[in-house]
């Protein structure tokens, strides 16, 4: 068999790996690798000696002149040989926190190995060879990943969904198109998970033959032993808990409410959600220093994490790092959220976004720090510290008997941007971010 791996990254590397470290799965495979060329330059290649050709997620399925039982994926190989059940979990943002909720509560209350794979866990082709029937799989899954699958989990969770990924994306469109996928090929007795407050969530879901479980819901108790912050979290831990108790109607046979389902597994979801921490730069808590807490919200690249994020601290006063890489997106909603939100003490601007994050804004509300990531962490931490300082100066000095309840800032870093322009990835900002934080 001869396999072309398109790119040649973590994904890339595990099909690579998975060929030539199991010779039962094939024998005489040979693999070729393509790495570092443009979309473009596929139109013409020659791909007709190839059995399998094996793209890289942002490769779009139509630059590939191949018949297409030949074009596949990491995620659609696995797919099409995982033996053990497949919780799938879509959406613009969310992915990530829902599928390790839902990790974490199977593994309380099934008592299996549950592996989380796709963007935020494992390559899947790494797992695969190990995996048996009495295994779950969680599987993050991007647009890119779904783009030409023909099969579909048999437990689909669908998030809230916004526009996202239209740099590579032709339209807003066919990135809903391909995410649709998910559900696409759900019969019946599978089970489509989704948000009921979001249009294009809800017409999504309608396209799934499977039996539909919505959320928001009201609010069981559980959610209270959440320890991170945010709405967006317990919305997150709904999903995760429908994901759970679908695992367990389709595949053990669980036949009681959902309600009844909650109250009979109280103690392992409680003991689940407590433990539960916010993923590496998901408005995670880097530091206390002075009186004022410093998070790390790196991942936010796009307008709904950074919504998330700010209603996270609704009623605290926080200085905000934002900016980064210009993909030509009309920033006016974003420029909105930060401006006039009561609580900004200050916008520290960085990147490529910064001058149209600030055309028009009032120079009050704004500091432009360019490329300079360590004085944007000095400069945001300057700023809150001279808030926080006036406020109590302001309150040493009211003449009222009782002194007002001073609420001490944060500082975010919420970019609402991608990292390109400066940083390798986000986790690179993001880590930056955490090392110049802890040497202040």
């Amino acid at each position: 068999m001869n396999i072309l791996i398109l790119g040649y990254g973590v994904e890339g590397k595990s099909v690579e790996n998975y060929f030539k470290h199991d010779p039962a799965v094939y024998e005489h495979t040979s693999i070729d690798i393509l790495d570092h060329f443009d979309k473009e330059e596929l139109l013409f290649k020659d791909f007709s000696s190839y059995d399998l050709i094996f793209r890289t997620p942002s490769i779009p399925p139509k630059f590939i002149d191949a018949p297409k039982e030949k074009i596949t994926s990491v995620t659609k190989f696995f797919f099409h040989h995982c033996p053990c059940p497949i919780i799938g979990v879509t959406g613009t943002k969310g992915k990530g926190t829902t599928c390790t909720m839902t990790r974490d509560l199977l593994k309380n209350l099934a008592g299996k190995n549950v592996y989380l794979v796709g963007n935020i866990g494992l390559a899947a082709l790494d797992i695969l060879p190990d995996l048996t029937k009495d295994d779950i799989v969680v599987y993050e899954m991007s647009s890119f990943q779904l783009w030409d699958m023909d099969i579909s989990p048999a437990i689909s969770v669908v998030l809230r969904l916004e526009p996202d990924h239209l740099d590579v994306h032709e339209s807003y469109a066919e990135y809903l198109l391909a995410k649709q996928n998910i559900v696409n090929f759900q019969t019946p007795d599978d089970f489509c998970i989704h948000f009921k407050d979001n249009d294009d969530t809800v017409s999504l879901a309608s396209h799934s033959k499977g039996q539909s479980l919505e959320y928001p819901y009201p609010e069981p108790s559980v959610l209270d032993e959440l320890q991170v912050p945010g709405a967006h979290n317990r919305e997150d831990a709904e999903a995760a808990l429908l994901a759970t108790f679908a695992y367990f109607k389709k595949y053990q046979h669980y036949t009681k409410s959902f309600e009844d389902f909650l109250a009979e597994h109280d103690a392992p979801i409680r003991n689940a959600l407590h433990n539960f921490q916010a993923l590496p730069h998901h408005i995670e808590l880097v530091r206390e220093l002075n009186g004022i807490k410093y998070y790390d919200d790196s991942f936010s690249t796009v307008s709904p994490a950074l919504r998330a994020c700010l209603d996270s601290f609704k009623g605290t006063p926080f200085v905000l790092i934002a900016g980064g890489k210009d993909k030509g997106f009309d920033l006016y909603d974003v420029k909105r959220m930060i401006f006039d939100n009561p609580n900004l003490i200050k916008a520290v601007l960085i990147g490529e976004t910064a001058d149209k994050l600030k055309d028009g804004e009032d120079p009050e509300k704004f500091v432009m720090a360019g490329t300079d990531f360590e004085l944007a962490v000095k400069t945001a931490k300057n700023l809150a510290e001279s808030y926080l300082n006036q406020e109590e100066m302001n309150s040493d000095t009211c003449l009222v008997d009782k002194k007002p309840e001073i609420k001490p800032p944060v500082v975010l870093l919420s970019p609402c941007a991608s990292s390109f322009d400066m940083f390798k990835s986000y986790k690179d900002r993001g880590d930056q971010f955490k090392a110049l934080v802890n040497a202040l």
